[in-house]
């Protein structure tokens, strides 16, 4: 399993007044789902200093598509995608996400409330005062939409793509630490040190990780 996956499902243009500061711009392109303009975030500390998170952070996801989210651990990815669902407001910088959007946590007791996925999809059907049958058959037609309808604890990736393949509607952003989940992207950002390093083409950013990665054994080897 991978680290954390978190997705956004956008549909309706949404620009929140919280986000607004001094470099607020309306122009947002309408084919663009999920989109961040030079987002900073900082945290004050007990003795009066301020740590910065994340540092002038761009990025832009088009519409109906799956991307990853990459980078060492506390480079500052979870931080951006909680500001990009709307659980974090940015220091600086303006935020576009469409709606309706959704965030699922890594940690699976922070998200699931029932010890099996059939349960946990059935829980809020509770209240609508339905048959068991109707039940059963409302949670297989929605596993079913989304290919797990005989998965337990494993696809979920697949999953993810095959929603957005299925609906253009959908927009997906999973962050991850493993570089072989990029073959199911259309695209990728990836973070260093609370700095969005590089952003697009799913294959490019592969060489590039790889090619940092080997730079780096080199230098700790030599």
């Amino acid at each position: 399993m991978m680290n954390p996956s978190n997705l956004i499902h956008p549909s309706k243009p949404f620009v929140s007044p919280l986000y607004s500061t001094p470099r607020v711009r309306t122009n947002f392109t309408e084919n663009i789902a999920i989109e961040g303009r030079n987002l900073s975030f900082s945290v004050g500390t007990r003795q009066g200093k301020t740590i910065p998170i994340l540092k002038d952070c761009s990025l832009h996801i088009p519409s109906g598509q799956f991307w990853m989210l990459l980078g060492p651990n506390g480079c500052g990815k979870s931080t951006l995608l909680k500001i990009l669902a709307g659980l974090l407001n940015p220091t600086d910088g303006t935020v576009h996400v469409k709606r309706p959007r959704s965030f699922v946590f890594q940690n699976p007791d922070h998200q699931v409330v029932m010890p099996t996925v059939e349960a946990d999809v059935a829980f809020g059907l509770g209240k609508f005062n339905l048959t068991p049958d109707v039940v059963k058959y409302r949670v297989s037609k929605a596993l079913d939409a989304v290919s797990m309808l005989n998965y337990m604890q494993i696809g979920v990736i697949r999953a993810v793509r095959n929603s957005v393949d299925s609906s253009r509607e959908v927009t997906a952003l999973w962050v991850t630490h493993r570089l072989e989940e990029l073959e199911y992207a259309d695209g990728a950002v990836y973070m260093e040190d609370g700095r969005v390093v590089m952003h697009g083409n799913a294959t490019d950013i592969m060489n590039f990780i790889t090619t940092r990665q080997s730079a780096y054994i080199k230098e700790i080897n030599y």
